[in-house]
């Protein structure tokens, strides 16, 4: 599955605000001590990663950004600040993951990915990144948590539909959707690595609307291929909220997780 860069580009500053400030730091804090690092960034899109963590590491860094969307990876930063060298690889990360790993690599990252993946791809990061003992930074895993004010009698039913739709296959198998919050840290505890959590969460205030009205009408559109919330009512539910966009009155919270997962012991 692979997202327009339009959209990229106007959910980044909320991602970036949206990152842990305790799990980041947790990150950093594991490379203080380096003078260099070597990180493989998985699903990276245009580079929204590397753009909120680079400047946070002191030590020089190598970036090998991985995506199957040449179009995305093509509009990843060319303007590199000294210490910084970049490079992309095209790969499937489904069929190719191991590939993806393989190599000069201290740190493995992503973001948005893991509520994407299937239990069994999910499985298989971890047993990999284990054999290689890589740490892992994965940020803006959705957790199934959505609130918006004011609350509409709709609500319900189309995160629910919303819900189920995040489980359906995105090119990875069947995904975990929501329940990649709660799994992916077992998964990798099971490996014997610690990990660091905390939320992550989406808040679009009253001036956010853009990317509230974006957001919206692509739930709406996930009811609709759900079938299980009527088209009539979808669309209904749609104009209330886009009338309280309009109108400076909507908030949405949108729950995410972020985690830093690293092998006991390790450096």
């Amino acid at each position: 599955m692979s997202f327009s860069a339009s959209w990229l580009e106007l959910r980044e500053p909320h991602d970036r605000r949206a990152r842990n400030a305790a799990v980041l730091d947790a990150v950093v804090k594991a490379f203080a001590d380096r003078s260099s690092v070597a990180i493989t960034d998985l699903a990276c899109g245009t580079g929204s990663t590397l753009r909120a963590l680079s400047p946070r590491l002191k030590a020089r860094q190598n970036w090998r950004l991985a995506d199957n969307d040449l179009s995305l990876l093509a509009r990843t930063p060319e303007s590199r600040p000294p210490g910084l060298m970049v490079s992309t690889t095209p790969v499937d990360l489904e069929r190719d993951l191991e590939a993806a790993l393989d190599g000069p690599a201290d740190l493995v990252t992503t973001s948005a990915l893991l509520d994407l993946v299937s239990d069994a791809w999910l499985n298989r990061l971890a047993v990999e990144v284990a054999a290689r003992r890589l740490p892992v930074y994965a940020a803006l895993s959705y957790d199934g948590r959505v609130d918006m004010t004011p609350s509409d009698p709709g609500d319900g039913a189309i995160v629910a539909a919303v819900n189920q739709h995040q489980r359906t296959d995105k090119g990875f198998g069947p995904a975990l959707g929501p329940d990649a919050a709660k799994l992916a840290p077992q998964r990798f505890e099971r490996v014997g690595y610690a990990v660091v959590q905390g939320a992550s969460d989406w808040v679009f205030g009253p001036n956010d609307r853009e990317i509230q009205l974006e957001t919206l009408t692509g739930w709406a559109t996930a009811a609709r291929e759900m079938g299980t919330v009527p088209l009539p009512e979808v669309v209904s539910w749609l104009t209330r909220r886009r009338d309280l966009v309009a109108a400076g009155r909507s908030t949405i919270r949108v729950g995410h997780i972020d985690l830093f997962a690293r092998p006991t012991g390790s450096r």
